[in-house]
C-alpha cells in the first residue's frame, strides 16, 4: 500500500508513535518490577492516538502543501492555482507529468511556427524579389535611354506591366489567405448546378486546354446535380484545379471531372493523366508556396498559393480536400460539397 496522501500518512505516523509509547510504557513497567496493566496501556494509546494524528497530519499537510505549492507556482498559467493545490502526491505526479507535456507540446509547436515562419518569410521575399528585380531593370534600362529606342521602350513596359501584375497576383492571393485564416471571409451560399457550372468552365478555358492538345471531359454519376456553396469560390477551386491540371499534364492529355454519390454530400474529382507527382511531395503539396517544379512553376506564372488557398476555401465550406498521384499515370484531386435538393 502506498501512503501518498497527508492522512495516510499522518496515520501511519500516528500508529508507530502510539505503538513505540506503548513499548515504552510496558518496558518501563517491567524495569522496574511492576506487573503490566493492559487496560492502562490501551487508554494510554488510545488518549494518545488523536492529539498525535491531528498534529502529524497539520503538520505533514502544511509542510507538503508548501513544497508542492512552489512547483504549481512554477508549472502553472493560472494565478490563485497556488492557494488551492493537490496533496495526495501521487494526483501531484500525475499533474506534473501532465503540465511537462503540454509545455514540451507547447514547445515543439512554437518550433514548428518559428520554422514556418522563416520559411514563410523566405519564400514571400524569394516570390516578390524577381518581379521587383525585373521591374528595376526594365525601368532604369528605359530611364538609360532605352526609352527612345522604338524597337524596345514598348516591349520592355509590357514586360514591366506583367512583373507588376505577378506582384498583385501574389499580394491578392496572400490577403485571401490571411482573411479565411482568420474567418473574414463571408460566404455566399446558394443552390446551383455544379455540373452546368463545369461546362461553362470548359468553355473558357478550351483555348488553354488546345494549346497543349489537351481533351477536356466530365462523368456524372450522381443523381443530384445542385450543391450549396459560395459559387464565386468554388469556381475558383474548380479553375484552379482544372488549370494546373491543363498546364502541369502532359501534352495531348485528357482532364476529366467527375462527379460521385458521397451521402449528403457531392464527390468532385479533377484528374489528369500527367507525369504524375512524386510520394514525397504529397504531404506539403497544400503549402503556401510549396512547389513540386519550381522552374516550371514561375514559368507558367503561378503564384505558388493556389492549392493552398483551394485548400482553405473547401475548408471553410467545412468539407475535405485530398489529392492521390501515382508517377507516369495521373493526379487526381478530390473535394466534396453539400448536396442541394
Amino acid at each position: 500500500m502506498q501512503w501518498t496522501t497527508p492522512k495516510q500518512i499522518a496515520i501511519y505516523l500516528t500508529l508507530f508513535l502510539c505503538v513505540s509509547v506503548s513499548l515504552i510504557l510496558v518496558l518501563f513497567t517491567l524495569a522496574f518490577g511492576y506487573g503490566i496493566d493492559w487496560l492502562q496501556v490501551v487508554i494510554v494509546t488510545s488518549v494518545l492516538f488523536l492529539p498525535i494524528y491531528f498534529i502529524s497530519y497539520f503538520i505533514i499537510r502544511k509542510y507538503i502543501h508548501e513544497k508542492v505549492k512552489v512547483i504549481y507556482k512554477s508549472l502553472s498559467r493560472h494565478k490563485g492555482t497556488s492557494d488551492d493545490v493537490e496533496t495526495d502526491l501521487n494526483k501531484v505526479d500525475e499533474d506534473v507529468d501532465r503540465m511537462v507535456d503540454e509545455r514540451q507540446q507547447e514547445i515543439e509547436e512554437l518550433k514548428s511556427m518559428e520554422s514556418f515562419r522563416r520559411e514563410f518569410l523566405g519564400n514571400v521575399s524569394h516570390e516578390l524579389k524577381t518581379p521587383i528585380f525585373n521591374i528595376q531593370g526594365y525601368i532604369h534600362t528605359l530611364l538609360d535611354g532605352a526609352i527612345s529606342d522604338e524597337n524596345v521602350n514598348m516591349q520592355y513596359l509590357e514586360r514591366t506591366s506583367k512583373s507588376v501584375d505577378r506582384m498583385i497576383n501574389i499580394v491578392e492571393d496572400l490577403e485571401m489567405i490571411s482573411k479565411i485564416e482568420s474567418n473574414r471571409l463571408d460566404l455566399e451560399f446558394s443552390r446551383w448546378d455544379i455540373v452546368n457550372y463545369v461546362q461553362e468552365l470548359f468553355d473558357i478555358l478550351e483555348m488553354k486546354a488546345k494549346k497543349r492538345s489537351v481533351s477536356l471531359s466530365m462523368d456524372n454519376q450522381s443523381n443530384i446535380n445542385f450543391v450549396e456553396a459560395d459559387k464565386d469560390k468554388i469556381a475558383q477551386v474548380l479553375i484552379n484545379l482544372i488549370e494546373n491540371s491543363i498546364k502541369y499534364g502532359k501534352d495531348g492529355g485528357h482532364t476529366r471531372v467527375r462527379f460521385f454519390e458521397m451521402g449528403e454530400n457531392i464527390l468532385i474529382e479533377v484528374a489528369d493523366d500527367g507525369g504524375g507527382i512524386p510520394s514525397d511531395h504529397l504531404p506539403r503539396l497544400f503549402e503556401r508556396f510549396y512547389r513540386v517544379d519550381k522552374s516550371r512553376s514561375r514559368s507558367e506564372g503561378g503564384t505558388g498559393l493556389g492549392l493552398s488557398i483551394v485548400k482553405h476555401i473547401i475548408e471553410a465550406h467545412r468539407q475535405t480536400i485530398n489529392v492521390r498521384s501515382t508517377e507516369n499515370v495521373g493526379t487526381t484531386f478530390s473535394f466534396t460539397l453539400k448536396k442541394s435538393k
